[in-house]
């Protein structure tokens, strides 16, 4: 819990609240310039600021409960569910979508690990598990901050996903002008 000791819990949303709005402006403003004329990047930039606008724990009056760590996780399967419409709806993706997905799941599977240790187990002393969870999270949401301005797979998780996958005929566009 260093990092929210640190910083806080508020500049730490704040900060990927803040990134994600930033992103998104900046697709918008590459879509009005005609740099890159792709919607898929633009709803996905969009979708991804709405989740975390509207899930930063600032607004408890859309919660569900007093346990922060499972709204976060409803929130992010609710935002894979959003960008996956999205996918389906365009039927093209970007580099950025599995970034997005992959971290959204990472980041529901680390929520929902600290709401067991929580609120399930009782637990209230800090182990490695917190750690993991906070400097995971926030480095997590970076990453994706970044991909959604960059588009660009520079950790190789679309090779990595067609090593594992040979036959996938899903492959993002090529919008690297």
């Amino acid at each position: 819990m260093f990092l929210t000791e640190f910083f806080g819990f508020f500049s730490l949303s704040a900060f990927s609240s803040w990134g994600f709005l930033m992103a998104f402006f900046f697709n918008v403003f590459v879509y009005t310039i005609d740099v890159k004329r792709n919607t898929t990047l633009l709803l996905s930039s969009f979708i991804m600021m709405a989740s975390y606008a509207t899930s930063d724990y600032f607004f408890t009056w859309l919660s569900i409960g007093t346990s922060v760590y499972l709204d976060w996780t409803i929130y992010d399967y609710v935002t894979i569910l959003f960008l996956i419409s999205v996918f389906f709806i365009q039927k093209k993706t970007t580099p950025s979508f599995i970034y997005l997905i992959t971290g959204l799941i990472i980041n529901s599977i680390l929520s929902i690990a600290m709401h067991y240790d929580i609120y399930i187990e009782g637990n209230r002393v800090s182990w490695i598990l917190w750690d993991v969870y906070t400097f995971g999270v926030n480095i997590i949401d970076l990453i994706m901050i970044v991909v959604l301005i960059v588009d660009r797979d520079f950790l190789g998780l679309h090779k990595l996903k067609n090593k594992f996958f040979k036959g996938s005929s899903i492959q993002p566009e090529n919008n690297f002008s």
